[in-house]
């Protein structure tokens, strides 16, 4: 959002503006903070090491957290790292320059894993996850170096819907990011406290706030991943079905593994019956709960 449009813009205008933005604000902080306090991801005395990649939600997820970090009832402490990984054309100062403005502890970690996954893999083939390998087994080595205990990444909701969908479409599995889990290596905890923000309300929030985006050359630029398909897909959803998304997104916070077909979830071998009314039991004949028409009711494509 450009300050010379702003000053422009009649009163009246520039007031709405601000009124929304200031709307946004407060929202990308409470849903922050409820993604913090339901999975217990930030505790007293931590030191979280928050990755930025110089894409806008990264750039996000800081900002907020130094928000939170200001008004928080405990204390932790915030480190940005960042992984230049060597990409021809990366702006190397930005990030820097941009850091230390902010006045945030940071650190640069020089690695050139883009000549690794430019060798390995073909011309043509996705790299994303040669490369995610490797860059994440360096931030789990200066997660140590730092003495960080908290690993944060900037993975949004709609990244958990689109490895959602990516798995079950792709992988035949129901299966899609955690908020928080244990490291490969069994030695971290990483964290995702942009869980619930949605990624149409980071980019207002990058234009807001100008953030100085370096878009990735590396994986970015392969317009044909699945991920990217899905995700467009996700915003079609959006445009056309408003709430669906939102639905989706809550399906994963409200499991019913006895409605499933997994026998490692549910005993359903072991299944008798006992003679006992259970008001809570098989409702499968039912019809579904919908919205009632007019209330946000969702229509199928």
């Amino acid at each position: 959002m450009s300050a010379i449009w702003i000053d422009e813009a009649p009163p009246a205008a520039a007031f709405r503006i601000e009124r929304e933005t200031h709307k946004l604000e407060k929202r990308l902080c409470r849903q922050v903070g409820q993604a913090i306090v339901d999975y217990n991801m930030i505790e007293e005395g931590d030191k979280v090491m928050v990755c930025v990649s110089g894409g806008k939600d990264s750039y996000a997820m800081l900002d907020i957290l130094l928000k939170l970090k200001a008004r928080a009832p405990i204390h932790f402490d915030l480190v940005a790292v960042n992984l230049d990984q060597k990409q021809p054309g990366f702006p190397e100062e930005v990030l820097p320059k941009y850091l230390s403005e902010l006045g945030v502890a940071f650190h640069i970690e020089n690695q050139d894993t883009y000549s690794i996954v430019k060798r390995v893999i073909p011309e043509g083939k996705t790299t994303c996850g040669l490369c995610s390998r490797l860059r994440r087994g360096i931030l789990y080595r200066v997660a140590d170096e730092l003495g960080a205990t908290k690993v944060a990444l900037g993975h949004h909701r709609d990244d958990m819907l689109q490895t959602f969908f990516l798995n079950m479409f792709f992988a035949g599995k129901l299966k899609s990011m955690p908020p928080k889990l244990v490291s490969d290596d069994g030695k971290h905890i990483v964290i995702r406290p942009l869980a619930y923000v949605a990624e149409k309300d980071l980019v207002r929030w990058a234009q807001h706030r100008e953030f100085p985006i370096i878009p990735c050359t590396l994986c970015g630029s392969q317009e044909n991943l699945q991920r990217k398909q899905v995700g467009e897909m996700l915003r079609e959803w959006d445009r056309k079905y408003p709430g669906r998304v939102e639905n989706m997104f809550t399906s994963l916070q409200n499991v019913v593994p006895s409605h499933l077909l997994d026998g490692t979830l549910h005993d359903f071998k072991g299944l008798k019956a006992t003679g006992v009314a259970d008001e809570d039991g098989d409702r499968a004949f039912d019809p579904p709960e919908l919205p009632s028409p007019g209330i946000g009711v969702l229509r199928m494509a």
